[in-house]
This record gives structure tokens, C-alpha cells and sequence, in this order.
């Protein structure tokens, strides 16, 4: 009877981070290149009643183990990369991942990180730019540079441009000719439902995500495995919100449950009480 109470309240407990993952994932149906969340949980330590018992010749036959459980906990919290939707928006410098891939932006402190969310701009520099203000990183091998479409001492306003699908940027500027020694990287990861949230729609690599592979600049985006870059174009949440609603019904349902479960005990213990306090 005590056991149920702990049970019970080991399910509330973790029903409400599952409902946390649901709200969590409703809230950002909108946000550009997010990705879903799921919360899984597994039962807890048994408490053994009786043991399983063998047959020998001559004696009764076997009996199976008996053993109660002492409730429910979270397992994991896992990360649904799948593609999502990618929606037009005529915006050059909007960028769009179909396929394996990540964006890589440098951060202020030097730190390096990986996003979906393709929203780029070009700043004062000539530098392409996340709207955090983190630097667009090109190809590379052991490192990558920043993507930078301008060179030399001035600046000359951009006239035209064009981001081709392997991550090659050609532009013009005014009074000058087409150039095109600039070049978008992606990074790839062996076990990208590894990398850790930090916030701002971007990830870092953790101790199961692996090492980041960049492209080169023999090995483009769109080859090898990495996936094509598409100008003028913004990869949407890949949120169901259908399953969300489904898992959110059902989440509640089961606190429900669990809350009558506690509600129950409490009344059995309270008979229980009864019944030693009766003459």
C-alpha cells in the first residue's frame, strides 16, 4: 500500500518532464530548424516476492519469480532529426539544408557551434553572419575559416548573388567583375541525435555525438554523403503537432491516473487506521 503512494508519485514526477518535452516542442512549432523531442521512461527497481523455483524429479513443478515494482523514471529524452519542411522565402542569404548536415557558426569566445536554422546576413565586414551575430564558417579539413565574400582594404556594396546547392557563393559587386572565391561548409556528424542543446537554435558536440566532418574543398556540400544547400529557402520545425496533441492527452490521462492512485492509498491507509482506532 505504501508502495503504490511511491509509485504513484515517481510517475508524477516524471510525467511532468514529459509534459515539459510536449511543451516544450508545442512552443516552438515555429521555430526555424528546430527539432522535436521526445521523453521516454522505464520501470524502476523490482522488489522480489518470491523466487523463481526449478523442477527436479519427484518434487512440484516450477514456479515463476514474483516481483513488485517500485514505479517509473525517466530514460531518456532523445532528439528527432528528421527533415523538416523546407519553406520558400525568396531570400538569398535564406539557407536550407536537404539532407545530412548542420550549419557551423563561430561564436565571440571562439567556440564553435551547429545549427539548422539557416537565417545568414551580411555584415559591415563583408562576413556572413547568424542572427546572434556568429560567423558563417566555409570548408575546411582540421579547420575552417569564416565565409568572407569580400577582399581587399575596401568594402564595395554587393550587387548580385547567387549560392549554388554545393555551397558556392558567386556575387558581383558595383563596377567590378563576378568573383567567386567564397564557399559555405557543412559539418556531419556520425550520431547526430548525440549533440547537446545549448539554446538559440544551435547544438554542440558531446562525448556521443562524435567529431564534426567538414567539407572541403574538393568535397562540396551535396556530395559524400552531406546534404545540398538551398538559397532562398528556411527548413521549418519538424514538429507534429497531431502527435503532440495525441501525447499530450495521453500524458494527462496518465497524471491523472496516478494522482487517483495516490487518492486510493491515502483512503486504504486511512481504513487501515480505522480499523485499529474501532473498539
Amino acid at each position: 500500500m505504501i508502495r503504490s503512494l511511491f509509485s504513484a508519485v515517481s510517475a508524477l514526477e516524471n510525467l511532468q518532464n514529459g509534459m515539459d518535452v510536449i511543451g516544450n516542442n508545442i512552443a516552438n512549432v515555429d521555430t526555424t530548424g528546430f527539432k522535436a523531442q521526445e521523453a521516454n521512461f522505464q520501470d524502476q527497481l523490482y522488489q522480489a516476492l518470491r523466487p523463481a523455483s526449478g523442477t527436479a524429479a519427484g518434487t512440484a513443478g516450477a514456479t515463476n519469480p514474483s516481483d513488485v515494482g517500485t514505479g517509473m523514471s525517466l530514460a531518456e529524452i532523445t532528439n528527432d532529426m528528421s527533415q523538416g519542411t523546407l519553406q520558400n522565402t525568396g531570400r538569398t542569404l535564406d539557407l536550407a539544408i536537404q539532407g545530412n548536415g548542420f550549419f557551423a557558426v563561430e561564436a565571440p569566445d571562439g567556440k564553435i557551434y551547429y545549427k539548422r536554422d539557416g537565417v545568414f546576413n551580411l555584415d559591415a565586414n563583408g562576413d556572413l553572419v547568424d542572427e546572434n551575430g556568429d560567423l558563417l564558417l566555409g570548408t575546411g579539413s582540421t579547420t575552417v575559416t569564416p565565409v568572407t565574400i569580400q577582399l581587399g582594404t575596401s568594402v564595395a556594396p554587393v550587387s548580385t548573388m547567387n549560392i549554388a546547392q554545393n555551397g558556392v557563393i558567386t556575387y558581383t559587386t558595383l563596377g567590378s567583375t563576378t568573383s567567386s572565391s567564397a564557399t559555405i561548409g557543412l559539418a556531419m556528424f556520425s550520431n547526430p541525435e548525440g549533440l547537446a542543446r545549448v539554446g538559440d537554435n544551435m547544438f554542440a558536440v558531446s562525448t556521443n555525438s562524435g567529431q564534426p566532418t567538414f567539407t572541403t574543398s574538393t568535397s562540396l556540400a551535396n556530395t559524400g554523403g552531406f546534404g545540398s544547400i538551398n538559397s532562398g529557402y528556411l527548413e521549418s520545425s519538424n514538429v507534429n503537432l497531431a502527435n503532440e496533441f495525441a501525447n499530450l492527452i495521453v500524458t494527462e490521462r496518465s497524471y491523472e491516473a496516478n494522482t487517483k492512485m495516490i487518492t486510493t492509498s491515502d483512503q486504504m491507509l486511512l481504513d487501515l487506521l480505522n480499523l485499529k482506532a474501532a473498539p
